[in-house]
C-alpha cells in the first residue's frame, strides 16, 4: 500500500542542447543535464500540486501529482488505445493488400474504402507504438506550465 502512495521522480535541469550536422553529415543531438531525485506522496484521491526545487539553479518547479487510481486509469486508457490501433493497423493493412493486389477491368477504379484504409493503416502504424510508449511512461506526475526561466527542466520517473 505504501508503494502506491509514493512516486519517485527526478527533476532534470538541461545544461546544454546542441544539434550538430547539416546537409552532408547526419544530424546528431547532444543533451547534457543534471538531476535531483524526489519522493512525492500521492494524494488519497484527486490531484494536488507540489513545489520542487531544481538542485542546479534552485528554481521552483510546480508539479501536479495524481492519485494511484487515476494514474492506473490513464495508463489503461493509453494501453487500450495502443491495442485498438494495432487491430486497426492489421485489418486496414490486410484490406489494402487484398484490394491492392486485385486486377481491375479497364475503366474501373479502386473502391472508395481503399484510400481510407491506407490512411488508417498509416495512423495505426504510428499510433500503436506511440500510445504503448505513453502508457508505459505515465507515472501520474506532470509539470505544470512554467514561465520562461523554468522551461529548461523536465520531470522524469526514477525506476527501481
Amino acid at each position: 500500500m505504501n508503494a502506491q502512495r509514493t512516486v519517485k521522480v527526478a527533476v532534470r535541469h538541461i545544461l546544454s542542447d546542441v544539434v550538430k550536422g547539416g546537409v552532408v553529415t547526419p544530424r546528431t543531438r547532444t543533451v547534457t543535464w543534471a538531476s535531483g531525485q524526489f519522493q512525492l506522496v500521492r494524494p488519497a484521491e484527486g490531484r494536488h500540486s507540489v513545489e520542487l526545487e531544481c538542485p542546479v539553479c534552485t528554481a521552483s518547479i510546480l508539479a501536479e501529482v495524481s492519485d494511484h487510481a487515476r494514474t492506473r486509469r490513464v495508463r489503461t486508457v493509453w494501453a487500450t488505445v495502443s491495442a485498438i490501433s494495432l487491430v486497426v493497423f492489421v485489418v486496414a493493412l490486410g484490406y489494402v493488400i487484398e484490394e491492392g493486389g486485385k486486377t481491375l477491368p479497364e475503366g474501373q477504379s479502386l473502391p472508395v474504402l481503399f484510400p481510407i484504409s491506407v490512411i488508417a493503416a498509416f495512423v495505426g502504424f504510428v499510433m500503436a507504438p506511440t500510445a504503448f510508449t505513453v502508457s508505459r511512461g505515465h507515472i501520474g506526475v506532470t509539470m505544470l506550465d512554467a514561465p520562461k526561466p523554468r522551461r529548461g527542466h523536465r520531470i522524469v520517473p526514477v525506476r527501481g
